[in-house]
């Protein structure tokens, strides 16, 4: 069984979300997986990266708990909402601060190429939205999901990465939502 780690990007305990990310968990639960939920809203550390990677910030213990959870972990998924075309500033906050340089990659001396250092890695994204999946698409050119899936997990080695999008929530009634909560439990329990 695959060890996963879920991690709720949301700000607010009682979204959608949050009811997906344990969807998640219930399902990889049911099929006797490994699997640890995170809500990074109820992490302890400050989402900005104050100095970039001019100067070390350290890591509060939340975020050194969090990243051995992450080399631990064999498939990541993250939950959360898309806002202004991509995701909260808390999830930015967590990339910023836990995908550092030696970490999850590594410059090379006197080269414009990297190393990934999270290879062997795959991801789920499951991100919920009010624009319909098509116009995200075809109008603005996902740029969350590009932005996650390519310029930060890929830029680690994570892959493959899959998207699974719900929307527009602000027109779903309560039967579409548990829809949408049982068909992210069979994907933990599909272990994808």
């Amino acid at each position: 069984m695959k060890k996963i780690l879920v991690i709720n990007g949301h700000p607010d305990s009682e979204s959608l979300c949050t009811e997906l990310a344990r969807s998640y968990k219930r399902g990889a639960d049911k099929k006797g997986g490994d699997c640890k939920l995170v809500h990074l809203n109820e992490l302890d550390f400050d989402p900005i990266l104050h100095y970039g990677y001019r100067k070390r910030t350290e890591l509060e213990p939340d975020l050194l708990k969090i990243q051995e959870k992450i080399l631990i972990a064999d498939h990541l998924v993250f939950v959360y909402p898309n806002w202004w075309g991509t995701y909260p500033a808390l999830l930015k906050g967590f990339f910023d601060r836990v995908f550092l340089p030696k970490f999850a990659f590594k410059y090379r001396e006197n080269s414009l190429f990297w190393d990934k250092l999270l290879t062997g890695k795959s991801a789920r994204l499951i991100v919920t939205m009010d624009t319909p999946k098509w116009y995200y698409s075809l109008v603005y050119k996902s740029p969350g999901h590009n932005s996650i899936r390519k310029g930060i997990l890929g830029f680690c080695g994570i892959k493959p990465v899959n998207v699974t999008s719900f929307g527009p929530v602000k027109l779903s009634d309560d039967k579409k939502r548990e829809n949408w909560i049982r068909k992210v439990e069979r994907l933990g329990e599909n272990q994808k």
